[in-house]
């Protein structure tokens, strides 16, 4: 049995929320200890009024993660139990990304004032940085085919769930709408948001067929700062001015700076901390242009 979902934030439309294909929506609730988002009270009720599971995340600031945790319990006290918990751990605005026993201290603390253990939602490449909360949470992957894979289709690729035993949900998409799909049914999600529950077993995973030709296969390296690229022929758009640099980074030097409406081919992509960034072949080398804010997931233009 499986469920999908969406993900909402402060700049989410309603129709985000209001999509069919969602059984659930995940709201965020609050980040650091010093943000609440103004939205998730409306964004929570809409998604009630439409008959859908619930789940409340707490975006790490990388601050004090017992602070962090009770800031997030004091600010959702009147939602607990009525939706999965969920802590968001992410490289961009965290200065704790890379800390091993940030999540641990976290989840231990809101099991610690709740009895319910957190889901955590992770990137498959940072799996090694929560492995030690395994035998006790739930895990969350984010791991995208494209950058432009805006369907509610599930892609044909293999994800990795690292130390712990199995996937919980897979966020597949992160472009128009983050998609997630979740190996649960609507009891085993219910379980999840209760106190004193051991982490519920998902649905067993559909394998993939490997004698079927994988959906957009993706060739992927790391280059020398430790970015992961993936091949892809493309053609971005831009919808306002941008930054042509010599490296994937804001500090980079600028080769030029491209007026909107340019168009960019490009031959692989990568997503940083701060950004999203298209590699684009050239004569002596190589430019690169941040086309899509890696939190919020805003594309700077469109993809062709």
């Amino acid at each position: 049995m499986t469920m999908y979902s969406v993900d909402v934030y402060s700049g989410s439309s309603d129709s985000i929320i209001q999509d069919s294909h969602a059984q659930a929506v995940i709201v965020k609730a609050t980040q650091g200890t010093g943000y609440v988002n103004p939205k998730c009270n409306h964004q929570v009720e809409l998604a009630k009024s439409l008959g859908k599971k619930l789940g409340y995340y707490h975006y790490a600031g990388g601050g004090d993660p017992v602070a962090e945790a009770d800031y997030f319990i004091d600010n959702i006290n009147g939602y607990i139990g009525t939706g999965m918990l969920i802590i968001d751990w992410e490289g961009y605005q965290n200065s704790a990304f890379g800390n091993t026993t940030w999540v641990r201290r976290f989840v231990d603390r809101v099991h610690d004032r709740t009895g319910v253990w957190c889901v955590i939602y992770v990137s498959e490449s940072a799996l090694a940085q929560v492995a030690n909360c395994a035998n006790d949470c739930g895990v969350w992957v984010a791991k995208y085919a494209s950058m432009t894979w805006g369907s509610w289709t599930v892609p044909n690729m293999a994800v990795s769930s690292g130390a712990f035993k199995f996937i919980t949900g897979w966020q597949y998409t992160g472009g128009d709408m983050d998609r997630s799909i979740w190996y649960l049914d609507e009891a085993a999600w219910d379980k999840f948001a209760k106190a004193n529950v051991a982490n519920p077993t998902p649905s067993p995973q559909p394998k993939v067929d490997q004698a079927k030709p994988v959906v957009n296969p993706q060739t992927t390296w790391t280059d020398n700062l430790g970015d992961t690229w993936h091949a892809e022929d493309g053609k971005f758009i831009s919808n306002t001015a941008l930054h042509l640099r010599w490296g994937a980074r804001p500090s980079a030097s600028t080769i030029a700076v491209l007026p909107a409406g340019s168009v960019i081919k490009y031959d692989a992509w990568s997503r940083g901390n701060e950004f999203v960034y298209v590699r684009q072949p050239r004569g002596n080398g190589y430019g690169y242009v941040a086309v899509r804010n890696a939190h919020t997931g805003e594309a700077y233009g469109r993809f062709e």
